[in-house]
């Protein structure tokens, strides 16, 4: 009965210690204007100005610059029909590539387009021409406009010019000739070809992970200035617990980014009208792994943290890695072997995959198994390698406290001498 009294007390009061330290941590979230600023302003005003930028999707009237050798009925056609594009717009004439390449060196436009001055004579003699492009390949949405809608007028050229020599009675045999093989261009889930849809769901969860860890790394930093040993454990009879201490702070970030998820994950694709076709009870079940995953991430990555500063060096920078490596922005079997060795101990990669799946392309939980399988692997091992760093600091601690008190000693019979 004495041994199931004593077992209880040990329960409550590790209860207890671990609800104080998550009011602790709240309270930090709340008067530390950093902390604010990372776990509350950021993840909420980051993703609706990433939106907000990328809300026009594609690029439209794209100044384009055209130099027209021929001079000729044809060519001003071919130029007509191509301002007509709504891609496009052709804002200069020039009368050489040198002056149209100036035009691009001072970014007044990003294209050329040069026809020759062979170009109606060989139509009529029935010989190929060639209409020439020139795209400013930094900017690769301008170059998608600029020669895409090239092709694209080539294509309606060539296929009047195949019917006014064909000899055709009917408008049946005009459509067998110019398209022998009939096609639908169907897009899936992307269906507006914009670049917001590509990119910003895998920004959101980005966001999510580069916050917590920016905000638990500038806790961790705080909490070893306040003390007086330089440790993450302070000296206190509340942190006297590996478990109290890691489910006492964890519930506090996992409170917090709950809410922030919702909002990111749930509110801002329909907000600005991106594709979010999954299911919200998938994307609840692939969100709780994730969390959890990147909040013990944070917290055993912040036991390198030792001032508030070094958390911008040290996680800002990582930003645009883990994007590429999560395989959103550059194809994933492209990524070199030891990348993906790295990219899988990052909770963004599996995060990331699986929501894009989910919320873009209706997936379900089981479709993204391997993800959700892989972010639980995440949680257990990092909440174990967090359990082992703050045991580590609760060490350090004691023996800091018993060399502070051993040397009180020493001094006081020192002057009792």
């Amino acid at each position: 009965m004495k041994q199931n009294q004593t077992f209880f007390g040990r329960v409550k009061e590790g209860i207890f210690d671990m609800c104080y330290i998550w009011l602790k941590e709240v309270r930090n979230v709340v008067k530390d204007e950093g902390m604010l600023i990372f776990f509350i302003l950021v993840p909420l005003i980051y993703p609706i100005l990433y939106s907000w930028i990328y809300n026009n999707e594609v690029a439209r009237e794209v100044p384009v610059a055209v130099v027209d050798m021929s001079h000729s009925k044809e060519s001003r056609t071919y130029i007509r029909n191509y301002d007509a594009s709504p891609n496009v717009a052709v804002s200069y004439r020039c009368n050489s590539i040198e002056e149209a390449d100036n035009l691009i060196g001072h970014q007044k436009c990003y294209g050329i387009v040069y026809i020759p001055s062979d170009f109606s004579t060989s139509l009529n003699r029935m010989e190929q021409t060639t209409v020439t492009i020139y795209c400013n390949m930094s900017f690769l949405l301008y170059y998608k406009a600029i020669y895409q809608t090239a092709a694209m007028v080539s294509n309606e050229m060539n296929s009047k010019i195949q019917v006014s020599l064909s000899g055709n009675s009917t408008d049946r045999q005009d459509e067998i000739l110019t398209q022998p093989l009939a096609y639908e261009e169907v897009a899936l889930f992307n269906e507006t070809g914009g670049y917001g849809n590509f990119i910003i769901p895998g920004v959101l969860m980005l966001v999510l992970q580069q916050t917590l860890l920016l905000g638990i790394g500038l806790s961790a930093g705080t909490a070893r200035e306040n003390n007086r040993f330089r440790n993450l454990v302070p000296i206190s009879k509340h942190y006297n617990g590996i478990f109290r201490i890691v489910l006492g702070k964890s519930a506090c970030y996992s409170m917090v980014y709950a809410v922030i998820a919702a909002f990111e994950v749930l509110v801002v694709p329909r907000l600005f009208n991106f594709v979010h076709i999954g299911s919200p009870s998938a994307v609840f079940g692939i969100m709780v792994p994730y969390i959890l995953a990147c909040v013990f991430f944070g917290m055993f990555f912040s036991c390198i943290i030792r001032h508030r500063e070094n958390v911008m060096l040290l996680i800002v920078f990582t930003s645009v890695p883990f994007l590429f490596l999560s395989g959103v922005s550059w194809p994933q079997n492209n990524i070199p072997g030891a990348w993906q060795g790295i990219a899988c101990l990052i909770p963004s990669t599996f995060g990331v995959r699986a929501y894009v799946r989910i919320n873009s392309m209706g997936a379900t939980l089981a479709d993204v198994n391997q993800e959700y399988v892989a972010l639980w692997i995440q949680v257990l091992a990092y909440f174990f390698l967090t359990c082992l760093t703050y045991r580590h600091q609760i060490n350090l601690t004691r023996r800091h406290e018993l060399a502070r008190r051993e040397e009180i000693k020493g001094k006081v019979k020192m002057e009792e001498g």
